[in-house]
């Protein structure tokens, strides 16, 4: 686990399409038909070298493209492959939208004598990625990241939803759920990172990390 990688990607020219999310980096394309996302899917992926776990999912009006499941599975020669997919979209037609790049996931928190990951992969049907997570093997449905909570607190037990976006997207995101009758409880714009609750006290962090902070959110 390194961030050499990611970091090297957000320093790198060229690379204005795309986003690092927590699943690494991401584009979405805009298209006109689901005609066009299709046949922009096929070029894409006669691109060399894309790796084992590149993600392509066609919609009516896009396509969106993820190199990694994981960001800390980036690596230098993403650098090249993101420009060479970009290129690709464009004499496609297709439009670079950073507005539409996010990703949901799931975190589980619990003390860690009561993790419980293999229940979670088994009713899921998902797959190991790290020694943390369950990730859906057809790269649908959302991450499940399993948090230790701190022994020293009375909780035992949590969920809540992390809301991974492009660094332009955050602060128009938490303003429009703050708008929306949100509450604002951790602000942490220095990580890239805000946690809301709703009207029950069900929680959300809305996050632009790594995209667009210095270090972790907090959670």
């Amino acid at each position: 686990m390194s961030e050499a990688g990611w970091r090297e990607f957000l320093s790198a020219e060229g690379v204005d399409d795309w986003a690092v999310l927590h699943g690494g980096p991401t584009a979405v394309f805009r298209t006109d038909s689901l005609a066009q996302a299709a046949a922009l899917a096929v070029a894409v992926a006669a691109v060399p070298g894309l790796g084992p776990r590149t993600v392509l999912t066609a919609a009516s009006d896009r396509l969106t493209v993820k190199l990694t499941r994981e960001m800390w599975d980036t690596e230098a020669e993403h650098v090249a492959l993101a420009r060479a997919i970009s290129e690709v979209a464009r004499a496609h037609g297709a439009r670079a939208d950073r507005s539409a790049v996010q990703e949901v996931q799931v975190a589980i928190s619990a003390q860690p004598d009561q993790i419980d990951l293999p229940f979670w992969r088994a009713a899921l049907g998902y797959g190991p990625l790290s020694d943390d997570n369950a990730l859906d093997p057809l790269g649908l449905g959302s991450t499940v990241w399993m948090q230790e909570l701190d022994p020293a607190k009375p909780l035992r037990h949590a969920m809540h939803i992390d809301v991974s976006v492009s660094k332009d997207e955050a602060e128009g995101r938490v303003a429009a759920a703050v708008a929306a009758g949100g509450t604002l409880v951790h602000d942490s714009p220095g990580n890239a990172s805000w946690i809301l609750a709703d009207r029950s006290g069900n929680k959300v962090c809305i996050t632009a990390w790594p995209d667009g902070g210095a270090g972790l959110g907090e959670d």
